[in-house]
């Protein structure tokens, strides 16, 4: 089996006494979109902080382009090109958008490259550009989604990792965002995309893991999930 761009074996984690992952593994393949999904409280974020090093896992390994993770500060993980859109967008309310996405090129010092990455995320997200000034707190939830994926874009991922992009956000925006995603890995980037929304998750994936009380129970090709009774049962309303 060839190296996938990301391993994730065995890997467990925990708030204090309260263990969190019992043994999550997953791998994503260069050029695929993946889907994680779960129900509230089953690890999907935690499994994506946990990849990212920003809770360090109890044990288990985290491999990306063949190199494990485990030890790295988070800037590390970003400067190997593994970045994350985090869950509730978390921009920077009281600066401006372009504040924003000029600190999502915070490692980077190659200024024509984050010039080129700038003009492919306002064609990405027009409004981006067209409201530039506008302090980011003042925009709707779809809107700063928008932002959040912008700013990560910035750092150049060549795997990007997303949390709930469409958690608060009215269905039209969402529609939006997830044609984004697509369009940018048909760009070439490879996505971890974790969502509760799991129709919407796995009609946009290649394949797909369900995570159920921190560990995964099911995976593969993601139109054989929204097939399986049990995930029409648990996670479509069928």
């Amino acid at each position: 089996m060839t190296t996938a761009m990301l391993e994730v074996t065995d890997m467990h984690a925990a708030y204090g006494a309260i263990e969190v992952l019992r043994g999550v593994s997953l791998r994503v393949e260069r050029g695929e979109i993946v889907a994680l999904i779960g129900s509230n409280g089953a690890g999907k974020s935690t499994s994506l902080l946990s990849i990212s090093q920003i809770i360090t896992p109890r044990s288990g390994d985290v491999r990306f382009l063949g190199e494990s993770l485990i030890g790295l500060r988070g800037d590390e993980v970003i400067a190997r090109g593994l970045v994350q859109v985090p869950e509730g967008r978390r921009v920077f309310s009281r600066m401006s958008i372009d504040e924003n996405l000029q600190l999502g090129a915070y490692l980077r010092k190659d200024i024509s490259g984050i010039a080129s990455d700038l003009r492919h995320v306002h064609e990405l997200f027009p409004v981006l550009k067209e409201r530039g000034g506008q302090l980011a707190g003042t925009l709707s939830g779809g809107e700063q989604q928008m932002l959040a994926i912008g700013r990560a874009l910035m750092s150049r991922p060549t795997l990007l990792m997303m949390d709930e992009p469409s958690m608060g956000i009215a269905p039209l925006l969402v529609t939006r965002i997830f044609s984004a995603i697509r369009e940018l890995n048909r760009g070439g980037l490879t996505v971890l995309l974790v969502e509760q929304n799991a129709r919407g998750a796995l009609g946009l994936s290649s394949r797909g893991y369900v995570l159920e009380t921190g560990k995964v129970t099911i995976g593969g090709d993601a139109q054989d999930l929204l097939k399986d009774d049990r995930i029409r049962s648990a996670y479509l309303g069928e």
